[in-house]
Formats: structure tokens, C-alpha cells, sequence
């Protein structure tokens, strides 16, 4: 996971990549889609494209990149999901591969949220299973879209203009498998959200149990005031927890002008 921020625009990238492949393989991919992230946030060229060109230019890159990291592995296949959201100039534009989501609240009413590249979720829009039987489904795990496979990504997107009162979540499927729906939008409206962060992760792990799925979590929202410079301030926390409760990884910031 990562965030970026760069202060003269008022710009900000959240990205979250979830990685698989064994043999360390999965670390390799989530960590070389960050790297890209990074690279591509530092060249500038968000600044130049449209948000939902600059995110297709991230997975392009990054499924690239989990191709060259490949060829210097002995076995494993490096593979990710990733889910990255882009906020500039008043408007928020997000992209998807795989089954990490993305989740919009409008106070506690859920406005959207991706739909997963997996077979469960084919089965789902087919009226064979229902929404409640989609995060237990023995067809989850079996993503039809991801980065690093034999053919480039087709990337889904999105795009809406960004709203006092609007809260947005960015999830590995190791936190919506454990939280619900409700949930997630009650902890994502909650004023610390590190405290939230720490809630939503203590049930993730514990009701996975030892046999839950790392889970990953990024809850976004514009700050009070946003709009007097088209969302100048976007107040972010993150965080990522593995099975037993051990930490990987915390962050948290306000940035304003």
C-alpha cells in the first residue's frame, strides 16, 4: 500500500496491491506494483493526463514490471490485484484489477463498489449465488483478471466528483470477506480512523482465524474545508495486518495546504 501526496496540486494517489504467485512470489508482485506507482507518481505525468489515463498507464506499467521481475525468479509466478484511487483538482477517479475492492459511502449509504474479476462474482451477476454467499464462495480465489498473466489487464474504472460527507475504503479481499458492508461504512465515518483502522483489523483477523487472508485497509476522506480548493486537504489512514494479528505496516497522515 501506499499513499502519495504532492502539495502544490492538492494531489493524491492511494494504491493497494495484494499479491500471490508462492514461493515469496506474491510479495515480489505487490511490492514491484507499489514501486511503479511510485515512479510513475514521481515522473508527473498525472499531471499532464486525465486521472483514468494516468491509472491505466499505472496497471500497464505494473503488469510489465511483474513480467521483468519474473524472469530473475526459479519458481513462482509474481501476481496482483490492485486497486488505486486517484484525487486531483476536485474529481476522484479509480481503477481496478482483480478482487481487491474499492467502496464509496455517502454517509452510511453505500454509493458503489467494484465488482470483482473472480468466478464467484460471475456467478453472482448470473443469479447462481447471492451477495451473502459471494465472500464464502469456494470459486472466490479464482480471479479472472490479475496483473502479471500471459495477456495485458483490462482494467476497469471509475469516476465521480468528490462530495463533503463522502468516505472511501480500498480493501484487500482478506478485509471484505470478514467485515461487512454496514461495517466498513460505519468505521470509515468514524473521526480517528486510526482507531477505526485498529477495530476493522481485529475483526478481520479474528474471524478469519488461522486461516484468514492477510488483510490490507485505506480509509479515505476529505478533510473539513475540502472544498474551498477543490479537496485541499484529504485526511488518509492505512494499515495492514497479517493472520494472528502481527503488524506489517501503519500510516497515517493529514496533509493541507
Amino acid at each position: 500500500m501506499v499513499c502519495l501526496h504532492d502539495a502544490r496540486e492538492e494531489a493524491f494517489l492511494l494504491v493497494l496491491a495484494d499479491g500471490m504467485g508462492g514461493d515469496g512470489a506474491g510479495e515480489l508482485a505487490s511490492a514491484g506494483v507499489v514501486e511503479v506507482a511510485r515512479r510513475l507518481w514521481d515522473a508527473g505525468q498525472w499531471r499532464e493526463q486525465p486521472g483514468p489515463l494516468f491509472l491505466e498507464s499505472l496497471c500497464q506499467d505494473a503488469h510489465a514490471e511483474l513480467h521483468r521481475r519474473r524472469a530473475g525468479l526459479a519458481s513462482g509466478e509474481p501476481h496482483s490485484t490492485v486497486v488505486a484511487m486517484m484525487v486531483h483538482r476536485g474529481r476522484v477517479s479509480w481503477a481496478h484489477v482483480g478482487d481487491s475492492r474499492l467502496y464509496r459511502f455517502q454517509g452510511s449509504q453505500l454509493l458503489g463498489r467494484t465488482e470483482d474479476h473472480s468466478l464467484a462474482q460471475l456467478r453472482l451477476q448470473q443469479g447462481q449465488i447471492t451477495e451473502s454467499e459471494l465472500a464464502t464462495h469456494p470459486d472466490q480465489h479464482k480471479l479472472l483478471r490479475g496483473l502479471g498473466g500471459p495477456e495485458a489487464p483490462v482494467v476497469e474504472h471509475g469516476c465521480a466528483v468528490l462530495r463533503a460527507g463522502q468516505t472511501y475504503v480500498l480493501c484487500s479481499d482478506g478485509i471484505w470477506e470478514q467485515l461487512s458492508t454496514e461495517e466498513l461504512a460505519r468505521l470509515s465515518r468514524r473521526r480517528d480512523q486510526q482507531d477505526a483502522l485498529r477495530e476493522a483489523l481485529v475483526l478481520a483477523v479474528e474471524r478469519g482465524g488461522q486461516e484468514g487472508d492477510n488483510v490490507a485497509l485505506i480509509f479515505a476522506r476529505p478533510a473539513e474545508g475540502w472544498w474551498r480548493r477543490y479537496g485541499d486537504r484529504l485526511r488518509w489512514a492505512l494499515r495492514r495486518a497479517a493472520p494472528g494479528g502481527r503488524r506489517v505496516a501503519a500510516s497515517y497522515n493529514e496533509a493541507s495546504s
